[in-house]
C-alpha cells in the first residue's frame, strides 16, 4: 500500500503542496539532438558507456538514466529544456548516462557480443561516478533506468543523495511481459521495429488508449521508434531487462537508505509496480505521487513533475533559486 506520504496530483484544487501550478503549453516536441552537453565515452569493465554532461563541475551532480527504446536525448531533452526544470538545473551539474549502444549513431553490436546484465548496468554507474570523480549524486531514472539506479543505490547508498524514479519496476518479469518481450527481441534482431514492436513500445511509454490523448506526442515517438532505433542494440537491452532479477527490498529489512520520490502517471501500465515498490521502502523516506492526465509524465506533465522535484529537493535541504513573479 502507498505510504503515509502518498500524494495524488489531480485537480489543482485538490493538491496540497502543488496547488498553484500554472497551465503552460508544452514546448514544440522534437527528438533531434539540440543540447549543450559534452559527450564522453567512459570505458567500464563491462564495455563503453556514453555520458553527456553540462554545468559547473563544482556544483552537486544530477544524474539520469533513460527507459527502454530511448536515450538521454529522446527521454530527457524536452523535460530538461522546460523552463522550470532548466531553472532547477542551474544549481547542478547534469550527467546523462546512456545504456550501452542506445545513443544516437551507436555502432551495431555483433551478435556474439555479451551485453551487461541489469546488475552490471548498476555497477557501470559506480564506474562512471569514479571516472568523473563524483562523490554523490541525485538520480532521475525512468522505467529501466529507474531499475538500474535502484540497484546502484542499494549497493552503494553512500554515493546517492536521493532519487526521483518514474514508472519503476523492481520485481522480475512476469510471464505476460516475458512472452511479449521475447517476441520483440526476435523481431528486433531479424527485422527491426515491426508493427508489434512499435505497438509494444508505445504502450510501454504511453499506456492504453494513447491515441486519444496526445496525437502529436504519439506521432513524434512513433516516427522515432520506426526511424531512429537500432533494433539489434535495443534487442540486447530488452533481453537483459526481461532477465532481470527481483531487487531484494524489504521495508522491514534491507531497503533503500536514500529518500525517494516515486512517480507514476495515471495512464501508465506500471501503476501497480510503483505501488509494490513503494511498499518496500521506508515510509519516512518516500513520497508516492500519481500524476493525472499522463503516462509519459516528463513529456505530458513537465510542469507538475518539475514542481514536485523542486519541493522534493528543498525537502532534502537544497536551496534552489526560484524565479520571482512580479506583482501587478
Amino acid at each position: 500500500m502507498p505510504s503515509q506520504n502518498t500524494m495524488l496530483l489531480a485537480d489543482p484544487q485538490d493538491d496540497v503542496e502543488l496547488r498553484n501550478l500554472a497551465v503552460v503549453d508544452p514546448l514544440d516536441r522534437t527528438l533531434s539532438k539540440d543540447t549543450i552537453y559534452t559527450e564522453e565515452t567512459v570505458e567500464t569493465s563491462t564495455g563503453p558507456v556514453l555520458v553527456a554532461f553540462a554545468g559547473d563541475r563544482t556544483k552537486p551532480a544530477l544524474l539520469t538514466y533513460h527507459d527502454l527504446g530511448l536515450n538521454y536525448v529522446s527521454n530527457f531533452q524536452a523535460f530538461f529544456n522546460y523552463p522550470e526544470m532548466k531553472e532547477i538545473c542551474q544549481s547542478f551539474c547534469v550527467f546523462h548516462v546512456n545504456a550501452p549502444g542506445q545513443e544516437e549513431g551507436a555502432l551495431l553490436f555483433p551478435e556474439e557480443c555479451e551485453f551487461p546484465t541489469m546488475e552490471q548496468l548498476g555497477e557501470q554507474i559506480q564506474e562512471v561516478l569514479n571516472h568523473f570523480s563524483l562523490v554523490r549524486y541525485i538520480g532521475i531514472g525512468v522505467g529501466l533506468g529507474a531499475n538500474v539506479l535502484v540497484r546502484h543505490a542499494l549497493a552503494y547508498p553512500e554515493r546517492v543523495d536521493c532519487l526521483m524514479l518514474i514508472n519503476t519496476q523492481t520485481t522480475k518479469a512476469g510471464w505476460m511481459e516475458w512472452g511479449y518481450q521475447k517476441r520483440n527481441v526476435s523481431h528486433l534482431r531479424t527485422t527491426g521495429v515491426t508493427q508489434p514492436v512499435l505497438d509494444y513500445l508505445l504502450w510501454h511509454h504511453l499506456g492504453q488508449d494513447y491515441t486519444e490523448r496526445s496525437h502529436d506526442l504519439v506521432n513524434v515517438y512513433k516516427h522515432y521508434f520506426e526511424k531512429d532505433v537500432q533494433g539489434i542494440n535495443l534487442a540486447k537491452l530488452v533481453e537483459q531487462f526481461i532477465w532481470r532479477t527481483d531487487i531484494p527490498l524489504d521495508r522491514l529489512g534491507a531497503t533503500l537508505e536514500v529518500p525517494v520520490l516515486n512517480l507514476v502517471g495515471i495512464y501508465s501500465p506500471f501503476i501497480d509496480d510503483t505501488v509494490t515498490f513503494n511498499g518496500r521502502l521506508a515510509p519516512s523516506k518516500t513520497n508516492w505521487i500519481k500524476i493525472q492526465e499522463a503516462a509519459m509524465v516528463l513529456e505530458e506533465q513537465p510542469g507538475k513533475v518539475s514542481e514536485a522535484f523542486r519541493l522534493f529537493l528543498q525537502g532534502q535541504g537544497y536551496c534552489l533559486k526560484i524565479r520571482k513573479i512580479a506583482v501587478q
